[in-house]
């Protein structure tokens, strides 16, 4: 079970290991919030044709940037001890949280507030990256799993893929001991590091304000706020002109939207359709990782492009 838009290096190993994708939608009308009923419509759909054994829940999410409340991983937990579903956390994007109010908590630390119940039985994996975070280095390659209760046979069969797999990189490496044991307080180096983090995030934040701004405020633009992650996935409205040209063109209407922008501006960001979405809505993916400066020339094209994009298939 994966959530809708998705990234899609889940549905690719999942037909790459010939197992069935269940789909089910996040709210988009409520900042891209995991509905636990939502999961049990797709939980009861799917079992009439297979029987599903994981749950994938990605917080912050990518590409939607929403951050699940405390509430909802709990819920989510529950339902996955209920149902006996092995549950997979995908938080590469923990450290990037910018919207008041909202805070990023582990499926590990509420499973074992939540009791012995859950934390002695449920089967569940969490995952952290180095090209993500305050770091994104995405030329870098390196991460690491956590996994609870895991079946002491599936254990062993783990062991022997990683054993036959190729290492990350030295740099990769020095990387993750560096996440996962950063300096401490009292140590040479805590200051500057504890600047600099601050001031990568800092800096994040206000990109994702703008973008948030700038979409919020173009007719035909709807756009949840970037509440984390690195990504905005504004919704789009397109004129039927211009899907019957994107049908004639034999693309989908959001990626013959996205490449029409490319082609006349530079600017490439990805469909929306590339990620999952409900049928009828468009949507494209941008990434906040562009310099304040760039940005708002991009932010200005992008809206000039739409503008005129719109009236020409008006």
């Amino acid at each position: 079970m994966i959530p809708i838009p998705q990234y899609p290096l889940y549905s690719a190993a999942i037909a790459d290991l010939d197992a069935v994708q269940v789909n089910y939608y996040l709210d988009e009308d409520d900042h891209w919030a995991l509905n636990i009923e939502e999961l049990r419509r797709a939980l009861t759909e799917a079992r009439t044709h297979c029987n599903p054994k994981v749950l994938c829940a990605i917080n912050p999410g990518n590409p939607t940037g929403q951050v699940q409340t405390k509430q909802v991983i709990e819920d989510v937990i529950r339902f996955a001890f209920e149902e006996g579903l092995f549950l997979l956390a995908d938080e590469v994007y923990q450290d990037n949280v910018y919207a008041e109010g909202c805070e990023f908590h582990s499926f590990k630390k509420v499973l074992f507030e939540m009791g012995a119940e859950y934390s002695d039985n449920l089967e569940l994996a969490s995952f952290h990256s180095i090209s993500k975070g305050y770091m994104g280095e995405c030329g870098y390659r390196g991460g690491y799993m956590e996994v609870i209760n895991l079946d002491p046979g599936v254990r062993t069969e783990l062991m022997k893929l990683f054993s036959i797999r190729l290492c990350p990189p030295v740099a990769g490496q020095v990387i993750l001991a560096v996440i996962t044991n950063p300096p401490q307080p009292g140590e040479p180096s805590y200051e500057r590091f504890r600047r600099e983090k601050q001031a990568v995030l800092d800096s994040l934040a206000e990109r994702a304000r703008l973008i948030e701004d700038v979409f919020c405020n173009i007719p035909g633009f709807h756009c949840n706020p970037v509440q984390g992650a690195m990504y905005s996935f504004p919704r789009i409205d397109l004129p039927p002109k211009a899907i019957e040209a994107a049908e004639e063109a034999g693309h989908a209407p959001d990626m013959f939207f996205c490449l029409k922008l490319l082609e006349e501006t530079g600017i490439c960001v990805v469909p929306g359709s590339g990620f999952g979405q409900i049928e009828g809505t468009y949507h494209f993916r941008m990434t906040i990782l562009p310099k304040f400066e760039k940005l708002n020339i991009l932010l200005n094209k992008l809206k000039s492009f739409y503008q005129d994009f719109v009236e020409q298939y008006s």
